[in-house]
């Protein structure tokens, strides 16, 4: 945007050098040339005129030439010394455009410098944001913090004035609406105040994002500029015409109490001091309808603050949660100590307590054990014998059928054939 006109200054500038080169030259100084007959007259200027006056009048005639050539040269030479300085004198103005040019294209630079550098600065804390530094987050978060404060020290001096607004138009309103009529549980004056108060606001904000002074709406910013001319114009129509109605309100105000005070004074019988406080009342309403009038105009500045309120709302937001969660942590930690350590504790004292009956049991099923044992080896034994002399009965019967079975071989192999040979063969494999 800055150096959107550079192109049409470079050309100024261009035509402005050529003018001034043109009448430069055209201011130049010529010589006018010597004249050819100055030799001439040296031999005639030698001659001696003592003795013939016809030549002294000849040289007297030359003379008087001379003089008159001489003066017409002096005069054209001042005419045209006339011209040059005529000629320097238009260079001037053509100068001054130079100079101006100039000037205006150095200041749009020293402003993109500083915004350049100012890019930079942001560009290197971006960078460093996105490195995520613990000095980036400190400073971020102690900047949030200062803003947040600050905002919300001067909406909280808003709101005092707001109220001292309210306090204002309430009265008046109750005449209006009337004062007995009640809605939610509020009175219908109070909520009409009120109502008036914030459309007040709320015209200040439009009118500050009109002229782009604050960004809480992107909308009412990427308007065109006509369109947002237009709306400049209609909220501060709007504003003025609400702070007038606030200033009449603030006259009422002013008028009902002086009604209520000469009404107190008839009861009270004194009418004496009547016009003596009667003759001051105008200071105090003056001063009602004056700040019935700048008050709005005053609340319309909220939106500034208000903005940065908004804005750094979130980073103190989540700070808090932050220590919100860091405190939850360390006490949960603390109280999930308390719960370990304490049943350790109550193990270790269990312990102690029930050492001596497992002691006594302990013992009693030691003993218990070892004649247990004792009558387990004697039925051990017993179960060894009878299975012992099982063993050998059965041995000795398994022989008498192996030589049983023998014999019967034998008698088959005489008797038969080879076949029945093999048959019994496998059989007694």
């Amino acid at each position: 945007k800055d150096l959107s006109t550079f192109p049409a200054l470079q050309r100024s500038i261009s035509e402005a050098v050529t003018a001034i080169d043109e009448d430069y030259h055209k201011s130049a100084e010529v010589p006018p040339a010597p004249p050819g007959w100055a030799k001439a007259l040296e031999p005639i200027a030698s001659i001696s005129t003592v003795d013939n006056s016809m030549v002294a009048e000849v040289l007297k005639s030359i003379k008087v030439a001379l003089d008159k050539g001489q003066e017409k040269t002096l005069a054209e030479y001042r005419t045209s010394s006339k011209e040059r300085h005529a000629w320097l004198k238009k260079m001037v103005p053509n100068l001054r455009q130079i100079e101006k040019g100039l000037s205006g294209a150095n200041l749009c630079i020293k402003n993109l410098l500083e915004r350049s550098s100012t890019i930079d600065r942001h560009m290197d804390e971006f960078e460093q944001i996105n490195k995520g530094s613990n000095m980036v987050e400190q400073k971020l978060s102690s900047s949030s913090l200062t803003q947040f404060f600050i905002s919300g020290f001067v909406l909280a001096i808003a709101v005092g004035g707001a109220i001292i607004n309210f306090n204002l138009i309430a009265r008046p309103m109750q005449e209006m609406v009337g004062g007995s009529v009640h809605m939610l549980g509020f009175r219908v004056a109070d909520i009409a105040a009120m109502v008036i108060i914030l459309v007040e606001v709320s015209m200040g904000l439009f009118l500050m994002e009109s002229l782009r002074i604050t960004r809480l709406f992107p909308v009412i910013g990427a308007l065109e500029d006509k369109v947002r001319f237009r709306m400049v114009i209609v909220s501060f129509v709007f504003l003025f015409l609400l702070a007038s109605i606030e200033s009449g309100l603030a006259y009422m105000r002013e008028l009902l109490s002086q009604d209520d005070a000469a009404l107190v004074a008839g009861l009270l019988g004194d009418v004496a001091n009547n016009p003596v406080e009667m003759s001051g009342r105008w200071i105090t309403m003056a001063a009602q309808m004056g700040m019935g009038f700048v008050l709005p105009f005053a609340l319309t500045f909220v939106a500034i603050p208000l903005e940065s309120f908004i804005h750094s709302l979130r980073t103190v937001l989540g700070i808090v949660f932050v220590g919100f969660l860091y405190l939850s942590a360390g006490l949960l930690r603390f109280l999930g100590n308390i719960s370990r350590y304490s049943g350790k504790s109550l193990v270790n004292i269990y312990d102690l307590v029930i050492f001596l009956p497992l002691w006594v049991e302990r013992t009693i099923v030691a003993r218990n054990s070892i004649g247990v044992e004792t009558g387990v080896a004697a039925e051990n034994m017993t179960a060894f014998d009878s299975n012992s002399s099982k063993e050998q009965n059965y041995s000795k019967a398994s022989t008498k059928k192996r030589m049983s079975r023998k014999v019967i071989t034998k008698k088959t192999v005489k008797k038969g054939d080879d076949s029945s040979l093999t048959q019994t063969q496998e059989v007694l494999s």
